[in-house]
């Protein structure tokens, strides 16, 4: 392990996202989701290829043994990207940012649910703080549906990211299951794959001939998304998750920062503590998963015969 390179793709990853998700954001006036999410998924393909033809894994690493796993997982992902993608159009990137935070905390139910996996006490009470920031987050938007149609948007946008993070949370617990028996690169691409696909289904819906400044932003999105999941995936081949996942939280200071500057968005201070809420919440959750982790290895070694 060498964790500080791990650290370095980590930041790198989550710093490409963010810079994608800008640039969806800067679209997202004119060009529709689905048409944003074929773009963002096309383009990522062949930097995918690129990075297999390098590993020499071109030949292997697309190898599958349950096609329809893959769908699944690719059509929760592609929901789940083409929900975030409308939210970034009527919300500001640190809110999206904030309220996509409830994902991993999703996950943790979703893993007891679906997988029965065990989740005790702490785990659930930091869940739950998690949630309560996610709702301090969003309550600002949930009282003005009776309000301007600015507002309503806004509400409405609010609950599509929500809904979002539901869909990702989802698409964990089918790569919770996918890495048992597949490989990283083959998931990776085919949800690539199934995602542009489905993209290309929404076509009938309201696509736009974008302007050249917007295709270049999108086709620089999808370049820019597909090297950021190589970064990740790479992350955590140099690192454990317990030590590389805290720093997704950056993405709220990188959000902030573009959002300022660029779209000239001022967090507020509801927004940001409820945010502070769910960061706390989540590295919590990943310190404990950590200290277990270390219990149950100490556990194993104790019954490994000596001598």
């Amino acid at each position: 392990m060498q964790p500080i390179k791990g650290i370095f793709f980590k930041l790198g990853s989550v710093t490409l996202f963010i810079v994608m998700s800008s640039l969806i954001k800067a679209s997202a006036d004119h060009v529709p989701p689905g048409e944003a999410v074929f773009f963002r998924s096309f383009f990522a393909i062949p930097v995918i290829f690129a990075w297999l033809w390098v590993r020499g894994d071109l030949a292997t690493g697309l190898r599958v043994k349950s096609r329809l796993a893959h769908f699944w997982r690719g059509f929760v992902g592609t929901c789940a990207m083409g929900l975030m993608f409308a939210g970034l159009g009527v919300l500001p990137l640190p809110e999206v940012t904030a309220i996509s935070y409830a994902a991993p905390l999703l996950t943790v139910i979703f893993a007891a649910m679906l997988l029965g996996e065990e989740v005790r006490a702490f785990r659930l009470g930091a869940v739950a703080l998690g949630m309560a920031g996610v709702l301090i987050v969003l309550s600002p938007r949930l009282t003005v549906f009776a309000g301007e149609e600015v507002a309503k948007a806004e509400a409405l946008g609010a609950m599509l990211v929500l809904m979002g993070a539901v869909c990702a949370a989802l698409a964990q617990i089918y790569v919770r299951n996918l890495v048992k028996t597949e490989q990283t690169s083959a998931i990776v691409f085919y949800f690539s794959l199934t995602s542009t696909i489905l993209a290309l289904m929404t076509l009938p819906f309201g696509w736009v001939v974008p302007a050249p400044s917007e295709a270049g932003l999108l086709i620089l999105a999808g370049l820019l998304g597909g090297t950021g999941q190589i970064f990740l995936t790479t992350a955590y081949r140099y690192a454990d998750a317990s030590v590389v996942a805290p720093f997704d939280y950056a993405s709220m200071l990188m959000a902030i920062l573009i959002g300022y500057f660029i779209f000239d968005e001022v967090p507020t201070t509801q927004m940001l503590l409820g945010a502070g809420l769910v960061i706390l919440a989540g590295v919590a959750i990943i310190l404990r998963e950590h200290q277990l982790g270390l219990r149950r290895g100490k556990a194993r070694q104790g019954m490994t015969p000596q001598g």
